[in-house]
């Protein structure tokens, strides 16, 4: 804590307008605000979430989480997603992850908070756990391979699954939940929300996506159980709506909770777009305020990908909207200037842009796609001598 930067709580005039229109009347949607709730988007553009594997091993954000998510608000998002942050300790995807199962981890997450709301953007955290991805390798270190092991500060043979698949041939069987484990899961979900409120986040994603625990539930690759958890669709997705109905115990009704799904594993006789069409009425009817389309990474020997072309996964979005036009669905893959994100909100195939690398290459996207689009937003005042004129 004590390499946290303490910022008043206050609303700072000259920050918390950056990335909003000039013009009431802007036709441009993708700088139209957003309403979800008790909570207004000053713009479409969500930051993904994407793990930066930058903690000590104690779940606890530090000073770099600050300067990282600062910047990115400074310029201009509409609304931040934090990484994907464990709800128990064996639940991070490598040992480097955020986390939320403790009460001691709220502090600093209250600053993060703070110094997002500070520059004038709306703060989001995704509540994950990695299942039999668990104890993996840090990415940024290029030369580990597999799993991380103990002496690396890994947890190779308590990682939990739904049934004992591996990931891979060099990682290790997980051990398959029990119904005690999972209703302590549950609890931990939803004791994760509480304390995720307590630091003063706007939105809640659940992660249910990218190969993870609740997808690993949800898919009959990774899901092979012959008791109430496993079998049928309904079987397969009470997990998630275990999950669902856990956090609204904990989680204020009048804030936004999204949910993130890969909506195809790309896997013969996996999960599939109909099977997620299906889930998100179910879901809609239970409070889920806005649905996030990414698709497969269940298993990668298995997954036939189509090719990576610029909005490969919008379709997956669109189908979502067009089978459930009254929920708010995000469309993410490959969107990589302000054009084509406006294109697919014109379309309506989206109601908002969740973009990932493109703020990782440039935390100036916004002010960047604004300018692209032709639209006169506010820019940080400390800034505004760089812009380019357009007289």
């Amino acid at each position: 804590m004590n390499d946290l930067l303490k910022l008043p709580n206050v609303n700072n005039p000259n920050f918390n307008k950056v990335g909003s229109s000039k013009d009431k009347n802007c036709q441009v949607k993708l700088f139209q605000p957003l309403n979800i709730k008790n909570v207004t988007l000053k713009n479409r553009l969500i930051v993904a979430p994407m793990c930066i594997f930058s903690t000590h091993s104690d779940g606890k954000p530090n000073s770099l989480h600050l300067i990282h998510y600062g910047n990115l608000a400074l310029r201009g998002a509409g609304l931040i997603i934090v990484e994907a942050t464990a709800v128990q300790e064996i639940g991070r995807i490598t040992p480097y992850d955020l986390g939320l199962w403790s009460d001691e981890q709220i502090a600093p997450f209250k600053a993060l908070v703070e110094n997002m709301h500070f520059q004038g953007s709306l703060a989001g955290i995704q509540l994950a756990h990695a299942g039999r991805k668990a104890s993996g390798p840090n990415e940024l270190l290029r030369n580990q391979k597999g799993m991380s092991t103990i002496e690396e500060g890994g947890w190779p043979e308590k990682i939990v699954a739904p049934s004992p698949i591996p990931v891979d041939n060099d990682w290790a069987t997980p051990n398959e939940l029990n119904k005690e484990q999972i209703k302590q899961l549950i609890n931990d979900f939803a004791n994760a929300a509480r304390r995720a409120n307590e630091a003063g986040f706007d939105v809640v994603e659940i992660h249910a996506a990218h190969g993870y625990l609740i997808h690993q539930f949800l898919s009959p690759i990774t899901n092979k159980r012959t008791d109430e958890y496993g079998g049928s669709f309904e079987n397969r997705i009470r997990l998630c709506l275990e999950v669902i109905e856990g956090i609204k115990t904990q989680w204020p009704a009048e804030k936004p909770l999204f949910i993130r799904f890969s909506c195809t594993d790309f896997i013969e006789n996996g999960w599939n777009i109909q099977e997620t069409v299906k889930l998100c009425t179910i879901i809609k009817k239970m409070g889920i305020d806005v649905v996030d389309c990414s698709a497969g990474a269940l298993d990668g020997r298995l997954q036939n990908l189509p090719p990576l072309v610029p909005g490969y996964q919008v379709p997956y979005a669109h189908e979502v909207k067009k089978q459930n036009p009254d929920m708010l669905v995000t469309a993410v893959g490959l969107i990589t200037n302000g054009k084509q994100a406006e294109e697919i909100l014109q379309n309506d195939y989206a109601d908002a842009i969740t973009v990932g690398r493109s703020f990782l290459r440039d935390s100036s996207t916004v002010l960047n796609w604004a300018d692209e689009l032709g639209v006169d937003i506010e820019w940080p005042c400390q800034y505004s001598r760089a812009r380019i004129s357009k007289n």
